[in-house]
């Protein structure tokens, strides 16, 4: 069986952590240096590092707090946020990076996740994909530019082009569930794990450790994401842990 990772996120804005609710309201929570160093410690299994102040405002990519960041890990890093290119790929993976995620690029050239899995190979390019619910429609469309922006591209269709494009991992952030703490969107997930092969990381919703025994039991992805509680020490990763392996859960101990 394959053990289920436990994954921090630190949303990068000016070279500083931060965090919102639903995308907005962001809050400064810390230095991204020493929060990576913190997470490695505990015990997180991976890192999401996104520099949203990319995204939001097209500077360029934070190459020196990355290339920091990664020498403080013994874990993978993914770093993403405004990747537009093989290019800024290349720049990021040569400064630390394990992998990339990729979102709006993707959408407006999805040729670019092709040519980046074959340079660089599948298992270095995740897919960003930022859904939210529309009841009007009563499905799941796709956001861009840190979910600001709506497109009418449908989600569960998204998501089997990424795999059959190249992508080798999928990072899914329910935007009705970002940083309520009410729970994972658990009925897009576990229809969205069954409709490709490639691991999917949850993000949205996390506020307890039971959330997490209810992602792994209900679903089958891969990872669970969180940014908040762990960032306030609302939840422990060790803690989690435990939770999850007196759940029957796999996952990685230290």
């Amino acid at each position: 069986m394959i053990k289920k990772r436990i994954i921090p996120c630190l949303d990068v804005k000016e070279g500083r952590v931060v965090k919102g609710v639903n995308f907005v309201g962001l809050r400064d929570v810390g230095d991204p240096v020493e929060l990576a160093a913190r997470y490695n410690q505990e015990g997180a299994d991976e890192l999401v590092f996104l520099d949203i102040s990319k995204t939001q405002d097209g500077h360029d990519l934070m190459i020196d707090v990355i290339r920091e960041t990664a020498k403080t890990l013994f874990i993978p890093l993914t770093i993403g946020g405004g990747i537009s290119s093989v290019e800024d790929i290349r720049q990021l993976l040569n400064a630390g990076a394990d992998k990339v995620s990729i979102n709006s690029a993707a959408i407006r050239n999805p040729e670019l996740i092709r040519e980046a899995s074959e340079v660089f190979g599948s298992q270095c390019i995740c897919v960003a994909v930022d859904v939210k619910y529309d009841a009007a429609e009563d499905d799941y469309f796709i956001h861009t530019h840190g979910g600001s922006k709506k497109t009418d591209i449908r989600a569960f269709n998204w998501i089997v082009q990424c795999e059959a494009l190249g992508a080798g991992e999928l990072l899914i952030t329910s935007m009705d569930h970002d940083g309520v703490k009410q729970g994972f969107d658990i009925r897009f997930l576990k229809q969205a794990n069954e409709m490709v092969n490639i691991p999917i990381i949850a993000s949205g919703g996390a506020g307890s450790p039971e959330h997490f025994t209810e992602l792994f039991h209900q679903t089958d992805v891969s990872a669970g994401l969180a940014a908040s509680i762990f960032h306030n020490r609302e939840v422990e990763i060790k803690d989690l842990k435990e939770t999850l392996q007196n759940a029957e859960i796999e996952v990685r101990t230290t």
